[in-house]
């Protein structure tokens, strides 16, 4: 059985990267069609705290 190619090589992914931070871009995404999406929109910021840091927390031991 033979390995199917691959859908993008390392070189095109450090190429991507490198192009969009270049652009200034937002995010790089690669998707599992062999897409490369990069997107030149930055995300915002506010919309995605995931894990927000409570500094008022008294820690008791």
């Amino acid at each position: 059985m033979s390995r199917t190619p691959a859908r993008f090589t390392q070189a095109d992914v450090a190429r991507s990267i490198r192009a969009a931070k270049q652009a200034g871009a937002g995010s790089v995404r690669l998707l599992t069609d062999g897409t490369i999406r990069i997107d030149l929109q930055p995300e915002p910021v506010g919309d995605k705290q995931e894990n927000p840091v409570d500094d008022d927390r008294e820690v008791v031991l």
